[in-house]
């Protein structure tokens, strides 16, 4: 493999500590609805993915479609990331030792995305560098979205990193033929991150070193 010349961040669990909030909203949300559903169900079908596919599976499960969930959710989200919303443990430390370029690939909207780096203190890492599932046909666990993050900034997929916390994120880095450290600091437990080209680690303090040895 190529001497990494990018790192690509996801957002949500790897940079803002979000996830469990979600998860709570995300329970909450459809409780409203009728439905009961477990932190490992959200854990294993919508960490990592899009809205727009998190809305489909949604439809399944109620039996109908739920076109007002997007605005719903979102409203709900920004409100609590607004009340509770933190960077992930170590991540700002590990940003300011890390001397490669870097950007942000999420499966969130680019406002989104914004908003939580501005909450949090981490926007000035990554500027304009960030890109959305919007901006690609598929969505994780495709690897469309890394791919052209890596083709907008003139990287080669085999000079690119990726860090990831979630299955649908490790999948669609391996896809795209990117090494991948897997931080299982957060929901999604390090057996289900394992696999070729992937390093799983739970301390972002690491990271620095990690990428290095890389």
């Amino acid at each position: 493999m190529a001497k990494p010349e990018l790192v690509i961040f996801d957002c949500d669990g790897v940079l803002v500590d979000s996830e469990r909030i979600a998860i709570r909203l995300n329970i909450e949300l459809l409780a409203e609805y009728g439905h009961h559903a477990t932190e490992a169900d959200i854990v294993d079908h919508f960490v990592g993915k899009s809205l727009p596919s998190i809305q489909e599976l949604i439809a399944e499960w109620l039996g109908r479609p739920v076109p007002e969930w997007p605005d719903l959710w979102m409203t709900r989200m920004t409100a609590a990331h607004d009340a509770e919303l933190t960077a992930v443990d170590g991540i700002a430390e590990a940003l300011d030792r890390i001397d490669l370029p870097v950007c942000v690939a999420s499966s969130g909207r680019l406002e989104k995305t914004r908003h939580s780096l501005k909450l949090t203190g981490l926007s000035h890492h990554f500027g304009d560098r960030l890109f959305s599932s919007t901006m690609v046909e598929r969505g994780k666990p495709f690897p469309d979205l890394f791919l052209h993050a890596a083709r907008t900034l003139g990287v080669e997929p085999t000079a690119c990193v990726v860090v990831e916390d979630s299955e649908p994120g490790v999948r669609a880095a391996r896809s795209a033929g990117m090494r991948c450290f897997a931080y299982a600091g957060g929901v999604t437990s390090g057996e289900k991150l394992i696999g070729d080209g992937t390093v799983v680690f739970d301390d972002m303090r690491r990271l620095p070193e990690l990428l290095a040895a890389s």
